[in-house]
């Protein structure tokens, strides 16, 4: 059973890339990257104009990948293409990541369109690696190995995160964060991203692809266009990334307004970067549960307990601003971060698991490509919904409880889809 349990060499590598490129999501997305835009490269900006601009860079990232995502993957899945676009865009997001380095103070338009192109290149090299999970494992370790990948990527994403932010402790916060010491940091998070893709760059192989083609560019148009024609033909995929679209809608839009929400609800930055690397940790167990739970129960019925779970956070985050008491609404967000941590990673990793049963193998960096156009524009969606109801409503609470609309739909379009591997 150990045995079986063990992952091969191109398992663990792809799994390691995970880790790797987990960084620049936590630093460079999430965490410091944003800091560092509003205080430095736009502090000479009003607060508004500049967020305006930070937002306007990652809806164009997002559009970018979503209108290239099928076209490119398409093309890939011709004999070892896939590889090579990955590559590149893993070298595209290296370079152009390393590059914030030299970011001067008021240099905010560089800033943006460097890190648009960082984010694109990371976005770019997901879009294959996700493909490469039909190439690396079993249909029956799929589950198993895309947990691993999301869990490992949880807990080690810390580490990076832990060195940049001893580095800016040791230059000093005063009036922000010191400028060379963070752009340090990011070197830290490219020189991390780099050493873990090394394996995946060395071990990956492409074993399903399309036969070759006399026009491959033409042909991949002609299979998409195909793809489109035959939609009833692949009915379950594109069944399954309606429902995807709607669940993981609810979930990104709960991972990027939970600071600005706690924010709202009067809690310090120290506590929301408390909460923040404790969901990332928390995550890591509970990724590899999911994984493990969805061999033994299914990878649907699994999908539908994180949905639950989610729709549980959105109404106890709705209740959250009627608790007076300070240190009984700190207890209950803690509790709320705790079950965001323990359904986000199982609902990531057994969303990619599942889509990739679902389709034909040798076209994988197609619907891969298709996946994350959904994932893309889910991204837009939900927070515009819940601006657009805490704004009519003039409280944000309800633009939160709103969210547990999308998570209803997903739940209810995933029921349709058909079971994979059907379990007790």
């Amino acid at each position: 059973m150990a045995e079986k349990l063990r992952l091969t060499s191109e398992e663990r590598s792809w799994v390691l890339y995970d880790v790797g490129n987990s960084a620049f999501v936590l630093v460079m997305v999430t965490a410091i990257m944003p800091i560092f835009y509003k205080d430095f490269a736009a502090g000479h900006l009003p607060g508004a104009v500049s967020t305006a601009h930070w937002g306007f860079a990652n809806s164009a990232a997002s559009l970018i990948l979503a209108v290239l995502s099928p076209i490119l993957g398409a093309m890939a899945d011709y004999r070892k293409k896939k590889k090579y676009f990955f590559l590149f865009f893993l070298v595209l997001g290296l370079s152009f990541n390393s590059s914030l380095f030299f970011v001067g103070q008021g240099q905010y338009l560089l800033c943006l369109l460097l890190f648009v192109m960082a984010r694109v290149g990371w976005a770019g090299a997901n879009v294959f690696y996700d493909a490469f999970l039909i190439d690396v494992t079993t249909h029956e370790r799929m589950d198993s190995v895309s947990a691993k990948g999301y869990g490992y990527g949880y807990i080690g994403s810390v580490i990076p995160f832990l060195l940049v932010i001893g580095l800016i402790l040791k230059g000093g916060m005063g009036d922000g964060l010191p400028p060379l010491e963070t752009k340090i940091g990011f070197l830290v998070v490219t020189f991390w991203w780099l050493l873990l893709s090394l394996p995946a760059v060395k071990d990956l192989k492409q074993r399903y692809f399309v036969p070759p083609s006399q026009s491959p560019i033409a042909g991949s148009f002609k299979r998409l266009a195909q793809t489109f024609m035959e939609i009833r033909k692949h009915r379950q995929p594109f069944l399954f990334l309606l429902a995807y679209f709607f669940y993981i809608d609810g979930v990104g839009t709960i991972i990027s307004m939970s600071t600005a929400y706690g924010r709202d609800l009067g809690f310090g930055i120290t506590l929301l970067i408390t909460v923040l690397l404790f969901i990332q940790v928390v995550a890591f167990p509970f990724a590899l549960l999911f994984g493990k739970l969805a061999s033994i129960y299914s990878t649907r019925r699994m999908l539908l307990v994180g949905i639950v779970m989610y729709s549980i956070v959105t109404l106890l985050a709705f209740f959250l601003p009627t608790i007076d008491d300070l240190n009984a609404r700190t207890a209950m967000f803690w509790f709320v971060a705790f079950l965001v941590a323990s359904a986000m990673g199982g609902v990531q990793a057994l969303s990619r698991s599942y889509f990739g049963k679902l389709i034909p193998p040798e076209r994988s960096a197609e619907f891969f490509g298709f996946y994350n156009v959904f994932g893309k524009f889910a991204a837009i969606t939900g927070p515009l919904l819940m601006a657009t109801v805490g704004t009519v409503t003039g409280h944000t609470r309800w633009g939160v409880l709103s969210i547990l609309v999308l998570f209803v739909i997903g739940g209810i379009l995933l029921t349709r889809v058909e079971e994979t591997d059907l379990k007790i």
